[in-house]
């Protein structure tokens, strides 16, 4: 669990990850993306397709933000062969960390066999970076929320990550059915899709278990931190 008790503005930048996930982003939003991401100390700076990976990994060179890419995005329909090409391409393109799709439907369905070999799949050909899968809770049911969480941490995934931020944002009440499904596994816990407002939601998230937030609104998200406590509803900085 983050203790924001002890996280000054810097420190809290790496509960962040930013991101610029629009398909007709052109270079000039990447860049100065990137130039964000380094300014906030994110953890890692997103974009929605591979095609943007060698301007990100030289904008971020010499920096510990990770060039990052959502894979299959928004929908996860491909077939596992196609998640495996497209997450090899990012490694070559230097990503180090990558969000995948579920597919969503394959689980809604109960394919739980076609879930489990996208997932193997995946890990496999991120060769060794950091893993996040997302579940898109707003399409799922409680127990698909569950079940879906729990095949990512079986899977050595990373993260589970409750939503691609392309629709709608998940509930407190959906994020801690996914929190309860992975205790007690080395899975962590990324939001995305945060609702407004935005700042206030997304520290309660962080309060509540969550290690990561996605979000195009890092910026402000970080800026308002000093109003959180001011306000009580984070605590105060002990240092």
């Amino acid at each position: 669990m983050v203790d924001l008790s002890k996280m000054n503005k810097w420190e809290v930048g790496k509960l962040f990850d930013l991101s610029v996930l629009p398909k007709n982003s052109n270079i000039d939003d990447i860049k100065n993306g990137c130039e964000l991401a380094k300014k906030y100390n994110c953890a890692a700076f997103y974009a929605a397709t591979n095609y943007w990976l060698p301007v990100m990994t030289e904008e971020l060179a010499g920096t510990d933000v990770l060039p990052a890419v959502g894979l299959d995005f928004p929908f996860g329909g491909n077939t596992a062969y196609l998640k495996g090409v497209e997450t090899e391409e990012a490694v070559k393109l230097g990503a180090k960390a990558l969000d995948i799709v579920m597919n969503i439907g394959a689980l809604r369905s109960k394919q739980y066999s076609a879930v489990e070999e996208e997932l193997r799949v995946f890990k496999e050909a991120a060769q060794g970076n950091l893993t996040k899968c997302i579940l898109e809770v707003n399409f799922l049911t409680d127990e698909e929320i569950a079940t879906g969480a729990k095949m990512v941490a079986a899977a050595g995934i990373d993260y589970v990550k409750t939503s691609s931020g392309q629709f709608e944002g998940p509930s407190m009440e959906q994020f801690l059915i996914m929190k309860e499904a992975v205790k007690g596994t080395n899975c962590k816990l990324k939001v995305a899709g945060v609702k407004f407002p935005r700042p206030q939601n997304a520290y309660c998230f962080i309060m509540a278990g969550a290690d990561l937030i996605g979000t195009r609104a890092a910026p402000a998200m970080i800026d308002a931190l000093d109003q959180m406590r001011e306000i009580g509803i984070i605590p105060p900085y002990k240092g």
